[in-house]
């Protein structure tokens, strides 16, 4: 078992959706927590709501869209903490919209900050976790990883990519002391996006809550899961049948409704 207490964690995506609440839990369980953001004033907010509850948080706003930013976040965090246990790739951008539509500019942006930035905030922090023999990098992918989303190609795109660069390290790493885990949560209620939509997803997809991603981050961490699909439907065998037959798969997609609902949620 793999205890939080004392170990210093960076957690992008900090200022809303899942980040704060994932924050919230691994400060209850003793850990220092830094969190990034491009927004300033929602770190604020976020770290004074916190600070209410007796909890001390630092703030770094960051553009992790800029390879000179991320440099920065990490020596900023590395400088206050002395060092990097825990590292929590969460930022993302939900991209959505017909592909064909969507400007080259969010297209390219959304790569950087889904894909190129946790690659290369681990690519600055490995030396680190190397030297000290022990790091654990977690990032947060989606189910839209495990079976592409339409109208959220992009999206899918950098999640699928983000789970087997992920898979890739772990078998690359084997006999390290660094570990590696990946969360794909469903649509999550309550805080984000899918929240902000306000309507309830197809039967055959479900949805996840907060409490059962920062559960599945904790048992990441405590217990050293590699992946976790965190969602109120057993999707496995869904993205199992997809695998031996991808034209059954979309049929799926189709007759279930989860195609119109992708649609309706950009305003087609």
């Amino acid at each position: 078992m793999y205890e939080l207490k004392d170990k210093k964690v960076l957690i992008t995506g900090g200022s809303r959706g899942i980040g704060p609440v994932i924050a919230e839990s691994l400060l209850v369980n003793g850990a220092s927590v830094a969190l990034a953001a491009r927004s300033e004033s929602n770190l604020q907010i976020v770290a004074e709501r916190l600070s209410k509850s007796g909890f001390k948080v630092i703030t770094v706003p960051v553009d992790l869209s800029i390879q000179s930013q991320r440099e920065m976040l990490l020596d900023s965090v590395i400088k206050e903490f002395g060092t990097i246990d825990i590292l929590i790739n969460n930022a993302g951008l939900e991209t959505e919209g017909a592909y064909v539509e969507l400007p080259w500019t969010a297209i390219d942006e959304t790569i950087e900050v889904n894909l190129v930035a946790p690659m290369a905030l681990t690519r600055l922090i490995l030396p680190l976790m190397l030297k000290n023999n022990s790091g654990h990098i977690i990032n947060i992918a989606s189910i839209a990883a495990k079976s592409g989303a339409p109208y959220a190609a992009v999206y899918s795109g950098t999640k699928a990519g983000l789970a087997e660069w992920t898979r890739a390290l772990r078998l690359e790493l084997k006999g390290t002391r660094i570990r590696f885990s990946t969360i794909f949560p469903g649509y999550v209620r309550e805080v984000g996006m899918f929240a902000r939509f306000g309507k309830r997803s197809p039967w055959i997809i479900g949805s996840c809550s907060p409490n059962q991603v920062i559960q599945a981050v904790i048992n990441a961490v405590k217990k050293g899961k590699i992946e976790k699909i965190v969602n109120s439907m057993p999707l496995r065998y869904s993205f199992i049948l997809n695998e031996l037959s991808p034209r059954l798969g979309d049929w799926l997609m189709h007759i279930s409704g989860a195609v119109e609902f992708q649609r309706k949620k950009i305003g087609k």
